[in-house]
């Protein structure tokens, strides 16, 4: 395992869309690994391929209850709406008020290739798609209602 350089706002590949994973191999397993080591080195909650320079659809997500690793994340359902200030690796100076579904259902595989579907409600719900959102170009600054700096 190893840290990866995250890529911050102004990078053009932060605002491109992630190709699918066809093949979940031993490079795409180093992947979600490396990740990992970045995101807790770097004291997040989560991380997506493309935040690491790979337009490929990777998410990770830690908001305490362990790893969450989702290769390929579908939001599948979603309902409610909460707003909630957040924060981004990539866009390090800045927070925002975000509204994101309270509750969501995702499909995606895990490291061994499997399919599999998982309700999310509150903040993990919100990381999760925080971190969808990444692999569709889209940062958390454009669905924001309101923007500050961070202190």
């Amino acid at each position: 395992m190893s840290l990866r350089n995250i890529r911050v706002i102004g990078d053009d590949i932060l605002r491109k869309k992630s190709r699918e994973i066809t093949e979940i191999n031993d490079r795409i397993r180093e992947l979600l690994d490396d990740m990992a080591e970045t995101m807790r080195d770097r004291e997040g909650v989560g991380l997506a391929a493309p935040q690491v320079g790979i337009l490929r659809r990777a998410i990770i997500v830690d908001v305490g209850e362990g790893l969450f690793e989702f290769i390929n994340p579908e939001i599948i359902e979603s309902d409610g709406e909460v707003s909630m200030t957040e924060g981004c690796l990539s866009v390090p100076d800045k927070i925002g008020e975000v509204r994101r579904p309270q509750h969501i259902k995702v499909r995606a595989y895990n490291r061994d290739g499997e399919e599999f579907e998982l309700e999310a409600h509150d903040y993990f719900a919100r990381a999760i798609c925080h971190e969808v959102d990444h692999l569709n170009g889209v940062v958390f600054l454009d669905k924001a209602d309101t923007i500050a700096n961070k202190e």
